[in-house]
């Protein structure tokens, strides 16, 4: 797919130009210049050059990952456990498409790191999307930890619910069974049981 018909890079252009709108010439003229180049050493250079803006950094960060670029996994991975909803979803988009050996490894870390937990769902569901042999453990570990019926963190915990019945892996078993009983998680956990039992 061309970049530019990328939907999520359409969506995260769209964002970016908005959040720089009031920059003035000194911010929107760089923008749409980088915007425009496809040149991936131009990219590195904007990840390692001090003092870049952010959107700068996410932008370059996020073409190379598209581009399966490897210098790009630390940004991405740090814009992945970002406060901003939206960047991290550019971000989990881009990890997915690195085909880093590290980004499974890097999701799982942010995961189950229990203080940035208001900040693991995009880390679940890149751990479901990536499907590798460090998923399933990691959802089971957050999930058992977003039992507690007062947890406020109970949409993470529905992500890793969802994540291990898209997986259905049997190992999921005790900790989908054991989230029956909660009121949020409860009919999420049925459905992702049941298909285990579809699964040999």
């Amino acid at each position: 797919m061309e970049i530019a018909q990328d939907p999520e890079f359409c969506s995260m252009i769209d964002r970016l130009r908005d959040e720089i709108h009031g920059g003035g010439e000194a911010e929107r003229k760089p923008f749409e210049e980088l915007v425009a180049t496809d040149d991936p050493e131009e990219f590195a250079r904007v990840l390692t050059a001090p003092g870049r803006p952010l959107w700068a950094r996410e932008l370059a960060a996020f073409r190379l990952g598209l581009a399966g670029d490897p210098r790009a996994f630390e940004s991405l991975v740090l814009l992945l456990n970002h406060r901003d909803p939206e960047r991290c979803v550019s971000a989990a988009y881009a990890l997915a498409r690195l085909g880093d050996p590290r980004t499974a490894r890097a999701a799982a870390a942010l995961a189950t790191n229990e203080l940035r937990v208001a900040y693991a769902l995009f880390p679940v569901r890149l751990l479901t999307e990536l499907r590798a042999p460090e998923s399933v453990p990691a959802l089971v570990a957050v999930l058992e930890r977003r039992l507690a019926g007062d947890d406020p963190h109970w949409r993470v915990g529905l992500a890793c619910v969802e994540g291990l019945g898209t997986l259905a892996d049997h190992r999921a078993r005790p900790a989908l069974e054991a989230a029956l009983p909660h009121p949020r998680l409860g009919p999420a956990a049925e459905a992702a049981l049941a298909r285990l039992a579809e699964t040999p």
